[in-house]
């Protein structure tokens, strides 16, 4: 068990119970008895590795048997680090909170997959021919600011072009292949207007991600929608797992609402999220929300394929956002509450929303020079960029789990080869 926990990395993904699987004892016995004879213990040994008691009593919890059988841990943030070992202290009921063995490695994004090509042909005009090679350095994504404000205005403009064009083509198929109803074309985006502000919301429709916190006042926020100077309009994408019966739920809401005339078809659905639609959505909106309860969003990574793409984010501090925001790359909804009544939590945090789009988000976007350039939002937009591309980037990430975990556990194993053989290395601080 020793060797075991010595060479094993373990990384937990989320606080939310669904994303552990957890396992009554009689299938635990069913599937696995030969193995604990294999390892020369008994039953109750074996079962004792991943017991874990619930509301409805004790079962074989996968997560514990992880976390017990692992010397690295870690959560994907470090927001998600600090939640993880409050969930997770029982377990080594000897040690205080700051001493549970759970750290966090923030999670980062592919650049190369999810930056724009053409943004990818601007970034080697001002950040020179290699950045690519070394773009976890943020010293060379400082080279953003050199780009001047009407060039990179440009470039988002025609990536927003290119998602309203692409959205426009499906619903023009939904007409021709599918003969749906003009309505339901409505509610699929052929009215979306390129000029107007765009927020996009893409993602699981997982209730903790509250995909319908921007509608909860419906009068305010077509106030919003519907200013003849200053338009607004949202899009949304996502799909729910298919036994997520209150996620399916959501996503009827928000259909239903596409699909009211009195909302002019500024707010959309796009069918059939993927990874091409989301492509298109991180780089071709304007806004990229993200409002789950805190502290249940363990990290996510949409938000920086958007600010990658030079879309700012605004969002809940949780997860990544809580480590990205620095005060001006973009906007933090809050603070916000997840003690109180959930109805009020939720009351509140539209407000809050609703107010940064109000007195910030839209008044900036739409204060323009006389090149019709709006300077105030471009600074956002590079500091989004310059901000977040190198520290939340893969490359970043698997340098630190190379640095902390794979290389200490992979000497950990070369040691315990080495004993096995009968001879020990010279040096073997692991082991020590």
């Amino acid at each position: 068990i020793t060797e075991v926990q010595r060479t094993t990395v373990f990384t937990t993904h989320t606080p939310v119970p669904a994303g552990h699987d957890a396992f009554p004892f009689h299938l635990v016995e069913k599937y696995l008895h030969p193995y604990w004879h294999q390892l020369g213990i008994d039953r109750e040994r074996f079962l004792a590795f991943g017991t874990h008691r619930e509301s409805w009593g004790e079962v074989f919890h996968m997560t514990v048997l992880a976390l017990q059988m692992t010397g690295h841990c870690n959560g994907v943030s470090k927001t998600h680090g600090e939640v993880s070992r409050r969930m997770w202290q029982h377990l080594w009921p000897e040690r205080s909170l700051e001493h549970v063995p759970i750290s966090s490695i923030t999670n980062g994004v592919h650049t190369p997959t999810w930056l724009d090509p053409e943004l990818h042909r601007l970034y080697d005009r001002y950040l020179g021919p290699d950045w690519q090679k070394h773009h976890d350095n943020p010293a060379i994504w400082l080279k953003i600011h050199d780009i001047p404000d009407q060039e990179l205005w440009w470039a988002r403009l025609r990536l927003k072009y290119q998602l309203m064009h692409f959205i426009r083509e499906r619903a023009r198929q939904l007409w021709r292949e599918e003969r749906r109803d003009p309505v339901q074309v409505l509610a699929s985006g052929a009215l979306l207007d390129p000029e107007a502000l765009t927020i996009g919301f893409a993602r699981r429709f997982a209730t903790y991600k509250r995909a319908t916190l921007l509608l909860q006042n419906l009068a305010r926020l077509q106030t919003i929608l519907q200013d003849r100077w200053k338009p607004v309009q949202v899009v949304f994408a996502g799909k729910a797992h298919p036994a997520d019966e209150p996620g399916k739920h959501l996503i009827h809401q928000v259909y239903t609402l596409a699909k009211e005339y009195g909302l002019g078809g500024q707010i959309v659905f796009v069918e059939d999220y993927d990874i091409r639609v989301a492509k298109f959505l991180v780089r071709g909106v304007d806004v990229w929300l993200n409002n789950p309860i805190p502290p249940l969003e363990a990290s996510g990574t949409s938000g920086q394929k958007a600010a990658l793409n030079g879309v700012p984010n605004l969002s809940i501090s949780d997860g990544w956002w809580w480590e990205g925001y620095t005060g001006g790359n973009g906007w933090t909804i809050g603070p916000t509450n997840p003690l109180v009544e959930i109805e009020s939590r939720d009351v509140h945090d539209a407000d809050l929303l609703y107010t940064l789009l109000e007195t910030e988000i839209v008044p900036l976007f739409y204060q323009r020079d006389s090149d019709d350039v709006p300077r105030g939002w471009m600074r956002v937009v590079k500091a989004a960029i310059a901000s977040i591309a190198p520290q939340f980037s893969a490359r970043r990430m698997v340098k630190e789990y190379i640095e902390r975990f794979y290389v200490p556990a992979a000497s950990a194993s070369s040691a315990v080869i080495t004993t096995a053989n009968g001879t020990l290395p010279s040096t073997s601080p692991e082991i020590d």
